[in-house]
């Protein structure tokens, strides 16, 4: 029984040391997943919570935890989402300088490296082309919405008529999953489902961005 204290402990000590840095968490949640006797008496250290009881042992069992565990782990993120899209609303509210929104206007900060944070809803449905004029070699980046791409004055330069080569088309919001590291910001995937992040899309156009704390984004063009 002794040992069995000591292992628990032991558990419990290691998984503070892993997953606990300067008496904060470093992870979102655990999922804790064992034998009922072991997990019950793991979780009564009041590390773990919440937990979900499996009914297979193995990799079938981890399966199952994590398959439980999908709900508690998405309120984690609902509530995670909400402080975010909080914390953007409060930088507007004050005209702190320090936020931008709606395409070009990300671009824009991202391009100038002044975008800490990169906030995009998880259904953006804006396209990414990439023109190229053949009779000058010069190459154009459009951002389109559905109803913009049926407009085929876009697809033409507007000087000369010429009709413009499609090089590549993608949708914006897997172009930033490739690149947004490259300007030196995080992404952060949002959803509508809570009223800020439904605000978030419907008055912002889904996509916007929070520049590091000594920073400004609407200040430098």
């Amino acid at each position: 029984m002794e040992k069995r204290h000591n292992y628990v402990r032991k558990v419990a000590e290691v998984a503070t040391q892993l997953f606990i840095t300067n008496d904060k968490p470093n992870i979102a949640g655990l999922i804790l997943a064992g034998s009922a006797d072991f997990k019950t008496e793991l979780s009564q250290s009041d590390m773990f919570d919440p937990l979900v009881d499996v009914s297979y042992g193995g990799e079938n069992g981890f399966n199952q935890a994590i398959e439980l565990a999908a709900e508690s782990l998405q309120n984690v993120k609902f509530i995670q989402e909400k402080k975010l899209i909080g914390r953007y609303f409060d930088e507007i509210s004050q005209d702190t300088g320090k936020y931008c929104f709606g395409v070009e206007d990300t671009l824009r900060g991202l391009e100038l490296g002044a975008v800490e944070t990169l906030i995009c809803w998880e259904n953006l449905d804006i396209q990414r082309y990439v023109l190229k004029n053949h009779t000058t070699g010069t190459e154009t980046v459009l951002h389109l919405t559905p109803e913009q791409e049926k407009d085929k004055s876009h697809f033409t330069d507007k000087e000369t008529g010429v009709e413009l080569e499609l090089v590549e088309c993608q949708p914006l919001l897997e172009w930033l999953a490739n690149n947004y590291k490259n300007f030196g910001a995080t992404l952060e995937i949002i959803t509508d489902k809570s009223q800020e992040g439904s605000q978030f899309v419907r008055g912002f156009g889904g996509i916007g961005g929070l520049s590091y704390p000594s920073g400004y984004i609407t200040k430098v063009y």
